[in-house]
């Protein structure tokens, strides 16, 4: 077992930790202010190679391994996670499922233009009524000549607002359960394509996320995914089970956040005439919080390590328990920073509030800590 990351790995590190301070630290209270990804940080974000990070590289993007896209994640989210979630929904909800699930003529045809930041994607799976019972969804689509006619909408989107391509989950008939869902590649100039509100939301305010209404959209029969019928599930899954690892390094990059600013505080800030680093239950705080983010580390990144090597199954089971673990604990973390801040931390001057207030999506999206625990549970049967 080796737990040392690669020069290259280190030298990625260093440089999206440079980036996210100079580029992106600066705009994230306005962008949680006001609610808004501020378009600079797409163009700015191209030469890094972000918006291609879940793309390989023989389609313009900047994929090396999955170890590498988690540490990327974590840096970025240590600065704005709402941010890590912009590109992440694009590249990687959109671009990676198309490249390990499309035909060749679909990859070629959408990997190098989303690799280039030329149009950007999201992917629509919860609908209104469905969220954790995925199979169940209702957007139907209908073979008409050599058209499908999609038509249903998709809710809590990220990227919905902003995307120009989308990845959406429907079903041939309701009837056929999971054999009859179906992926399309559905552009946002198709006919019957329409972006519905947009959501105000608690945290991660810098992430445009939204609603994907299809009415009567006509999407070329060529754009089914991987061109076979009936595949979606696996599709699903195959794209959740790496959603799920960088949702868990994402949290990982908040929880991490949190704790170096309550260190910090911790050792500035006095009373009773001593740092309050120095009380034992202060240090109490902080030795479960860092412990809680590095044991969440292991999870993550190992099973990235396991998705590099091929071993999916083993993955799969790492990636519900990374998402599960790493999730509640930086709900737990953040929680406990904006404690040891005391009356600062609850207010907007300094950033706890905010990790707080990111933090509480994560045991939600990508899978409720619910689904994940009975994910776990079905390996242990």
């Amino acid at each position: 077992m080796n737990f040392d990351l690669t020069e290259e790995q280190k030298m990625l590190r260093e440089v999206v930790r440079e980036f996210s301070e100079k580029e992106i630290a600066p705009l994230v209270e306005e962008m949680d202010r006001e609610e808004k990804f501020i378009e600079g940080l797409w163009e700015k974000a191209k030469p890094l190679g972000a918006l291609g990070m879940g793309i390989p590289p023989e389609y313009g993007g900047s994929l090396s391994d999955y170890v590498s896209l988690g540490l990327m994640a974590e840096e970025l989210a240590r600065v704005d996670a709402g941010v890590a979630v912009v590109y992440g929904a694009h590249s990687l909800l959109c671009g990676n499922n198309i490249a390990c699930n499309g035909t060749e003529e679909q990859k070629g045809k959408y990997l190098p233009i989303l690799a280039r930041g030329e149009k950007r994607g999201c992917m629509g799976l919860t609908e209104p009524e469905y969220g954790s019972d995925a199979v169940s969804l209702k957007t139907r689509a209908r073979k008409v000549g050599d058209e499908y006619i999609l038509n249903g909408t998709k809710t809590f989107i990220s990227n919905a607002p902003i995307a120009d391509i989308a990845l959406i989950y429907a079903t041939l008939d309701p009837s056929l359960g999971a054999k009859g869902l179906c992926t399309f590649i559905v552009e946002r100039d198709f006919p019957g394509y329409h972006v519905g509100r947009a959501f105000s939301k608690m945290g991660l305010r810098s992430s445009p996320t939204g609603e994907i209404i299809l009415e009567d959209c006509h999407v070329p029969e060529a754009n089914l995914l991987g061109g076979v019928e009936g595949k979606g599930v696996k599709q699903m899954f195959s794209g959740l089970d790496v959603e799920r690892l960088m949702w868990s390094c994402l949290a990982i990059g908040i929880a991490q956040a949190a704790f170096d600013a309550s260190v910090k505080y911790a050792k500035e800030r006095k009373q009773f005439g001593q740092p309050i680093f120095d009380f034992q239950m202060i240090q109490d705080k902080l030795v479960t919080m860092a412990v809680e983010i590095e044991a969440s580390r292991l999870l993550a990144y190992k099973g990235l390590t396991y998705w590099d090597q091929g071993n999916f199954r083993e993955g799969r089971m790492l990636a519900a328990q990374a998402k599960l673990y790493a999730c509640e604990m930086a709900v737990r973390v953040t929680g406990e920073a904006v404690q040891i801040h005391g009356g600062y931390g609850y207010m907007k001057d300094l950033p706890v509030e905010r990790y707080m207030r990111d933090a509480k999506v994560f045991p939600i999206g990508a899978g409720t800590t619910e689904i994940e625990k009975l994910i776990i549970a079905s390996y242990l049967r």
